[in-house]
């Protein structure tokens, strides 16, 4: 029994995905998170795409892996600017 370097390529892929979701859960920063998440989704577009499933892959690489990532590193800067708005006001209330 041989075995193809397709499914080598398969166990890669799967193991470099447990890898960067246990990765994405461990990180405490939020834009590391959000690039692990990231890989992941290019990594599983791969993996679609040694599946032929060249659509689905075009499909997760492009909303799951780009779009996704955008709106997330979107929201989390604006989330940072109110937070620093918010310890801004406070203390300003509390040094007077």
């Amino acid at each position: 029994m041989a075995i193809n370097i397709i499914d080598v390529t398969h166990i890669i892929i799967l193991f470099t995905l447990v890898a960067t979701a246990l990765l994405a859960i461990t990180f405490r920063n939020l834009l590391s998170a959000v690039i692990s998440l990231a890989v992941f989704g290019l990594v599983l577009s791969a993996e679609f795409l040694l599946l032929h499933a060249p659509d689905v892959a075009i499909a997760e690489a492009a909303i799951g892996a780009a779009l996704t990532t955008a709106i997330f590193i979107f929201a989390i800067k604006s989330t940072k600017k109110s937070e620093e708005k918010d310890e801004s006001w406070i203390l300003q209330k509390y040094n007077n």
